[in-house]
């Protein structure tokens, strides 16, 4: 399997980031506490791959 792109780490992110936002808000509508807490994980998560992608387009030239 081949090493992901910059576009893909940051696309990834992105949508994690998305998710997280998505299950945060609706763990804070419902009052569910674990799923409020597994979207800022997720939000968490995706930063870090967008930050990865930001790196590889710097080491990458």
């Amino acid at each position: 399997m081949g090493r992901k792109s910059s576009s893909q780490d940051k696309n990834e992110g992105a949508l994690d980031k998305a998710k997280g936002r998505a299950k945060e808000a609706a763990g804070a509508v419902s009052g569910n506490k674990d799923k409020k807490a597994e979207g800022r994980s997720d939000q968490t998560s995706g930063t870090a791959k967008e930050k990865k992608g930001k790196l590889k387009d710097l080491f990458d030239k």
